[in-house]
């Protein structure tokens, strides 16, 4: 077989990630919340897609809101000059309050040393800080739980009272959202609904309240308050494959991983193929070597399992997925090095999905398309691409 490679610019293997299908699914979302607004959830660098653009992208479809969990996303954001109205909403002991305050970010506060180290921060800089309360309604993660939420609401009193918070919302998050007819959906709602009645009677000028996330964006409308706050379907994903995929719901993947081939090659029948040859050949047949594994956010638990696509017919990993590489048998295929291997995309082109991946790996797409390297290079297309190239290239 020939080895002369085909010539790239392209690096042995990147993210492309398409503005144009994020805005168009904050569209989508903001039909589905109704009266409510969006707030387009971007943490984990916009799940791996890039936290500015993806932020940019979102606001231009629509989104009235950016959510992160980390302040230090938040403050990128801000000094990116993103103005929207803007929640973080994890942290611990320590973190500099004062950053979020002086660039007017809503800080998400679930408890109440968090409380006092953000009125404190604020009487520090001289301003007044923006408080969303969070409350725990059965998610068992955080929030303020049971006893401890009227604590947090007397305790945001007192610092309304003295001027170092104003309370602009009230949130919580779903536990069985991808499973709308679970009980607990409604008992949520229910507890949620009197979270909000105890901010009211507190005098709370609240301007925000939410607890939708994608699922229930999706699934469950009565649920939407005043704001939704979708994340993974911002990027074109079902959080709930069993009821529809992407295209059901009028999404549209965002992000292809794609690779180049380095080697093709003719084995014979009876070849291993890479450690401990847990796949072995059973015919005469061409093996081409793609560079990137686990190191690039390939989950090794999809050895044997993970689909590709090259030249339109799909394929699987052959054997295990290593650092840096995986190996695909493409029987008599007539591969080259230099040619393109696309591992997901947009299944309304043929192409395999990140469910697809996350179903081999037994993990949900979530972590898929999240953890992706940063060592892959994101190549972005559609409005704004090319002021985010010249931006690199300076």
């Amino acid at each position: 077989m020939s080895q002369q490679p085909k010539q790239s610019s392209a690096a042995p293997a990147q993210i492309t990630v398409d503005l144009d299908a994020i805005a168009h699914n904050v569209s989508v979302l903001q039909s589905l919340a109704g009266d409510a607004v969006v707030m387009a959830v971007v943490k984990g660098d916009a799940y791996g897609h890039g936290l500015v653009p993806s932020a940019r992208a979102a606001l231009r479809g629509g989104a009235r809101w950016l959510g992160v969990a980390q302040l230090a996303e938040a403050i990128a954001l801000r000094d990116a000059g993103i103005t929207a109205p803007l929640l973080t909403w994890l942290h611990a002991p320590g973190v500099d309050f004062g950053a979020a305050v002086r660039r007017q970010i809503d800080i998400g506060v679930p408890a109440i040393w968090e409380l006092d180290a953000v009125a404190a921060a604020a009487r520090e800089a001289g301003e007044t800080a923006r408080v969303q309360l969070k409350i725990d309604t059965g998610l068992g993660r955080n929030g303020a739980y049971g006893p401890d939420w009227p604590k947090l609401v007397d305790a945001a009193q007192r610092h309304v009272a003295d001027g170092s918070i104003s309370v602009t919302g009230v949130f919580t998050h779903f536990a069985f959202a991808d499973a709308p007819h679970h009980p607990t959906v409604q008992a949520q709602q229910a507890k949620f609904a009197d979270a909000v009645a105890d901010c009211e009677r507190a005098g709370f000028a609240l301007e925000v309240r939410h607890m939708s996330n994608s699922a229930a964006t999706l699934t469950t409308p009565e649920a939407a308050w005043d704001m939704v706050r979708p994340g993974l379907a911002v990027y074109g994903l079902s959080p709930v494959p069993d009821i529809g995929d992407p295209a059901h719901f009028g999404l549209v993947p965002a992000m292809t991983m794609s690779a180049e081939v380095t080697v093709a090659k003719r084995v014979p029948a009876g070849q291993g193929v890479s450690y401990a040859h847990t796949y072995v050949t059973d015919r005469e047949t061409t093996l081409i070597d793609v560079p990137c594994g686990y190191a690039d956010g390939v989950p090794r638990s999809a050895s044997s399992r993970g689909p590709v696509q090259i030249g339109g017919q799909r394929f699987t990993v052959a054997g295990r997925v290593c650092m840096d590489q995986l190996v695909v048998d493409v029987g008599d295929l007539a591969v080259q090095a230099g040619d393109e291997v696309v591992l997901f995309g947009d299944g309304t082109k043929g192409l395999p999905t990140a469910q697809d991946w996350a179903d081999a790996a037994g993990t949900i797409s979530y972590e898929i398309v999240t953890r992706m390297s940063s060592r892959l290079p994101r190549v972005y297309i559609g409005e704004g691409a090319a002021d985010i190239a010249a931006e690199t290239a300076g």
